[in-house]
């Protein structure tokens, strides 16, 4: 008897079955169903909304622009020449298990986008030393398309993170990628918590699924059940929703999504960050409603992979129980 070959029907099948088994019904439907529809207003005539990363004349364009001014070399540059920030949360009810507890966050990898500069990722996470890393979206360089090469690199990725690596999706990653994501050994959150222990001790880390464009965060279903008084973290791939987050009862909100704004004017002025947020929690850390936040500018780029008065980094935040 000959095995029956895998259409693509039956992969599709296969794929929302799996997602369903993963995510639930509901949720894997209506992602699914965005993406879909968001791809087909792209090819189609049903253009009813503008989004830079989508004009596909945008990289040249933008590329134009910066050499007519002689700063195309120098940005691209730019963007393979990461950093490393360190960050300290003060919490005063951090549990003593965790004192001096380092995350180290990555953020709008797009690893797809630029060979170069996914290796300068490797080369700067390489010697650092943290306790659990955590991804906050955006590994694909498009927001529609195939995902193979974005998978690719993610992989490669995998490779030099040592122990644990928590993610979540951002706008421009699609729900097909949650499978092979936690295949690699990435434990995607979407609306989901899990708690972290030592020495006894317990912290919370919840994450959500994209917020921005796809609107499919659940702050309630992430967090109901942790414990009331809990220190608790959140990953969020935009800070569009520290609002709500801060009137959910989270401690600690990682970000990402701005890119810091990427080509900004001198003194790291944005030009745009592409949120619905105030500029002041665009970029670096912030505190609002008693929440504390991080919005990272993140490693990777998009668009074009350029960037001008905002570097890329890779972000490590220790945690302490020392003054505010």
């Amino acid at each position: 008897m000959t095995a029956r070959a895998h259409t693509p029907e039956s992969q599709d099948e296969l794929l929302e079955y799996r997602l369903s088994l993963r995510l639930g019904p509901v949720h894997a439907r209506q992602r699914l169903g965005i993406e879909q529809e968001a791809e087909a207003r792209l090819f189609g005539k049903d253009h009813d909304s503008f989004h830079l990363e989508n004009w596909t004349s945008a990289p040249g364009v933008i590329r134009f622009c910066l050499q007519l001014v002689g700063l195309f070399r120098r940005a691209q540059n730019n963007s393979r020449q990461l950093t490393t920030a360190s960050n300290h949360f003060h919490v005063p009810n951090l549990p003593a298990a965790f004192e001096g507890f380092r995350i180290l966050h990555l953020t709008d990898l797009h690893v797809d986008m630029d060979e170069a500069n996914l290796q300068a990722v490797i080369d700067q996470i390489t010697p650092l030393e943290y306790d659990l890393c955590v991804l906050t979206g955006d590994y694909r360089r498009l927001t529609w398309g195939p995902v193979d090469a974005a998978l690719d690199g993610m992989a490669t990725l995998r490779d030099a993170i040592r122990g644990d690596a928590y993610a979540v999706l951002g706008n421009h990653d699609s729900i097909r990628m949650v499978p092979a994501l936690e295949d690699m050994g990435y434990r995607l959150l979407m609306n989901e918590h899990k708690a972290i222990t030592r020495g006894g001790d317990t912290l919370y880390l919840a994450g959500v699924d994209d917020a921005h464009f796809y609107k499919v965060h659940n702050l309630h279903r992430a967090g109901d059940a942790i414990p009331v008084g809990a220190v608790s973290v959140l990953l969020s791939h935009t800070p569009e929703i520290f609002h709500e987050a801060a009137h959910a009862g989270y401690d600690l909100f990682l970000c990402g999504h701005t890119h810091g704004g990427q080509i900004c004017l001198p003194g790291g002025i944005p030009v745009t960050l592409d949120a619905d947020c105030p500029r002041a929690i665009g970029r670096g850390y912030w505190r609002k409603n008693g929440m504390q936040g991080y919005t990272s500018p993140g490693s990777g780029t998009s668009v074009l992979n350029v960037r001008l008065n905002c570097p890329p980094e890779v972000t490590v935040h220790t945690l302490t129980r020392g003054p505010v």
